[in-house]
């Protein structure tokens, strides 16, 4: 069964920001490229770094691994560049009454 789950205050993570935030025990990267957020899974599918700790490119709608400089898609999850070929999780996100809400199993 999939439901919205509260994981932040909106002000939390304002426009060009990332922050992890913990759901059960996965660890999801929320992001807010100018009001749209997108979530996905935070470990990097090559070598198991913190997604959220590398940089974040609001403009390309990307982040880069800081351990290995793979690049991946938010909106899909995909990698752009190597070494990473394995796509990570994306989870639909919103704003809803000041909160941040992502959908994921429960």
């Amino acid at each position: 069964m999939t439901a919205f789950v509260d994981v932040a205050a909106a002000d939390d993570i304002p426009p060009g920001t990332a922050r992890q935030v913990q759901v059960g025990d996965r660890r999801i990267g929320v992001y807010n490229v100018s009001g749209d957020l997108y979530a996905m899974d935070d470990l990097c599918s090559h070598d198991q770094a913190w997604l959220t700790e590398g940089d974040f490119d609001p403009e390309r709608r990307s982040i880069r691994c800081p351990r290995h400089t793979s690049t991946f898609d938010l909106t899909t999850g995909r990698p752009r560049t190597l070494p990473a070929i394995r796509p990570v999780a994306t989870y639909e996100a919103k704003f809803e009454a000041g909160r941040v809400l992502i959908l994921v199993d429960t």
